[in-house]
């Protein structure tokens, strides 16, 4: 059965769009363990309201294999002591489908680590695309003064494993904020390499 072709429009100013299946986000509590400073980390949580640090709104038709999940998601400008606010980050369930990230406002990176622990930085603007291959973990970071928004489409069937980032105590590096306005790659002295074995298993091919 065919499906009816769908329009959503853009709101690169606020971070939504209209047409969306569906909605969640992620407050500052949500982000727990993911910092190097975790009591800095837990003073901004007690002494704030416990922010909304981002936001995703997605039309998803389903999640079947030959179609599309797309969205916008925000994240709104901060840190917590010298790292930046970032998104969880995960590997796709399927590792081999691809993700497309479409910049509409701000400035940010998308962080992504292989599965043998190679780390590769992208930078993100305003009309900037940036592919992200299949088998390669990912987050997002916001570098800049203001809020960061980016489109985003994905195979249907890609699911999402959070775990493999908790798995190894976090990615191999964090982007630390420089005294010069800039930032910088730091290895993460928790972080655990995976073995052979799960880096092959990662790579096997996906129906």
């Amino acid at each position: 059965m065919l499906r009816e072709p769908v329009t959503s429009v853009v709101d690169a100013i606020a971070g939504g769009m209209s047409g969306n299946t569906g909605r969640y986000e992620k407050r500052l509590s949500d982000l727990t363990g993911l910092y190097a400073d975790a009591d800095a980390h837990e003073a901004l949580v007690r002494s704030t309201s416990d922010p909304v640090v981002y936001d995703v709104e997605d039309f998803k038709p389903g999640t079947h294999s030959g179609d599309l999940i797309y969205g916008v998601t925000r994240m709104n400008p901060g840190r917590i002591g010298r790292e930046y606010f970032l998104t969880r980050g995960h590997i796709h369930a399927k590792a081999d489908r691809p993700e497309i990230y479409y910049g509409q406002k701000g400035r940010g990176l998308m962080q992504l680590e292989s599965p043998e622990g190679e780390t590769r930085i992208v930078e993100i603007g305003p009309q900037t695309i940036c592919y992200v291959p299949p088998f390669w973990i990912h987050r997002s970071i916001n570098v800049g003064a203001e809020d960061l928004v980016m489109v985003f489409a994905y195979p249907s069937d890609s699911g999402q494993d959070y775990g493999i980032i908790e798995n190894s105590n976090g990615m191999r590096h964090r982007v630390y904020a420089t005294d010069t306005g800039g930032w910088e790659l730091v290895e993460n002295t928790a972080y655990t390499p995976r073995s052979s074995e799960i880096a092959r298993g990662l790579m096997k091919t996906y129906a």
